[in-house]
């Protein structure tokens, strides 16, 4: 099998887990089951039938309508459909096919329907992030990503330091700037990645989101009450650690030495 073959491949297979995390995303919060039934239009609730339900082809075949009722089909599914396929095909041009690949395109999944929910409804689910943490150490503890220790360690880390920030936060302010849902999903994060993660992580999503946060601020013109998801910023930090993370600290660290 050629490369570019073995590539389309993996990006092919990448959009079919995209479509089922549009599934994760839209059913989730409706504590709907993900299993059955079937796809459905979320207009007419119409199954959606398995030739219309090709990942990226169908919806330019139907020109992003629901065949049955006309229906606008959201822009969103095809979009995650295809960032999961890139994030899927840049994890394997990474890692290959060994466990390493398999274990963060599942970190990676998490990760991508824990940004859409939070965008949608500024929440960040238990039902995701709890067993993510569960999962974290499980795979540290079989040998598959980092040390039990630096799992543990990272965890700690990763939900004590942004519970200790909630919580002095409040007691200055006297209103919650950060949910349960960040400190849960950091220490995800620390499970899964490791305690040398969590300062990228957080230095990279605060960053970002205070430049992306402010400019928002601005458009909207709501000043700095303006509710922003830091959930999405998270996600985003942790996977560009996973991808660049040792290499931009090693670069960090050597700057300026002769």
């Amino acid at each position: 099998m050629s490369s570019w073959v073995l590539h389309f491949f993996v990006f092919a297979l990448g959009c079919c887990l995209g479509s089922f995390l549009n599934v994760c995303i839209y059913r989730l919060p409706l504590s709907l089951s993900i299993v059955a039934p079937r796809s459905f239009c979320p207009h007419c609730q119409a199954p959606i039938r398995a030739y219309d339900n090709i990942p990226l082809l169908s919806y330019l075949l139907l020109r992003g309508k629901c065949r049955n009722c006309q229906g606008k089909i959201f822009w969103r599914y095809p979009m995650v459909e295809a960032l999961t396929g890139g994030v899927t095909l840049a994890l394997f041009l990474k890692f290959g096919f060994p466990l390493p690949f398999f274990s963060f395109l599942m970190f990676s999944a998490a990760l991508l329907v824990i940004t859409f929910i939070d965008l949608d409804l500024r929440i960040i689910p238990d039902i995701i992030s709890l067993p993510g943490i569960a999962i974290g150490l499980l795979l540290a503890l079989l040998g598959i990503s980092i040390t039990i220790k630096e799992s543990l360690i990272g965890i700690l880390a990763g939900g004590g330091t942004l519970f200790v920030v909630a919580f002095v936060y409040e007691a200055v302010t006297k209103r919650e700037g950060m949910g349960g849902g960040d400190v849960k999903l950091l220490a995800m994060i620390g499970a899964w990645l490791g305690w040398q993660a969590i300062l990228f992580t957080l230095f990279l999503a605060s960053l970002s989101g205070t430049l992306i946060g402010g400019g928002a601020m601005l458009i909207q013109k709501e000043g700095r009450h303006y509710a922003i998801p830091f959930g999405p910023f998270l996600a985003f930090s942790s996977l560009a650690y996973v991808f660049f993370g040792p290499q931009l600290i090693g670069w960090y660290l050597g700057w300026g030495r002769p």
